[in-house]
């Protein structure tokens, strides 16, 4: 697969919560950083690390929104293996039918079909606030400076 296909391949199927799959689109050892996540960024450095962030994903989204990714520009870089997508989650929250998008750039870096880098930039608190969560972003926004983050 191309890397634009690999990133269409993850953009939807994490809106499609094909989770059991997912960590398959990346490499046995590989570096996925989540930057703006307001729980902290723990780097995924393996196939392994990813199976269990996808698992995770699961009770985090559950029923309560559905979305998929719309405005999908992919730009190509002088670099082959290296592509940067923009695009939004859009979708509903099911709860009241009320819209949302979410934002996000992810750049990847594709090896064989495999996601060896990646690095997704993600409104994590437009998610939170679609899946009813602020609340526990707002307990973790309280705790000490240099205290672990919650997950």
């Amino acid at each position: 697969m191309t890397p634009e296909e690999v990133f269409l391949a993850v953009a939807r199927g994490v809106s499609n919560r094909e989770y059991d799959n997912l960590h398959e689109l990346y490499a046995e050892q590989t570096d996925v950083r989540h930057p703006m996540n307001p729980f902290g960024d723990r780097p995924l450095l393996s196939r392994q690390a990813l199976r269990e962030h996808f698992a995770s994903a699961r009770s985090l989204v559950g029923d309560v929104v559905r979305f998929e990714p719309v405005n999908v520009r992919i730009h190509h870089t002088c670099d082959p293996e290296v592509i940067v997508a923009e695009f939004e989650y859009a979708g509903t929250v099911a709860a009241s039918g009320a819209p949302f998008s979410v934002p996000g750039i992810f750049v990847l870096r594709v090896r064989d079909g495999l996601i060896v880098e990646s690095r997704d930039y993600i409104d994590h608190v437009a998610m939170m606030r679609a899946r009813g969560q602020v609340e526990k972003l707002i307990d973790v926004l309280r705790e000490p400076a240099g205290a672990p983050a919650a997950s």
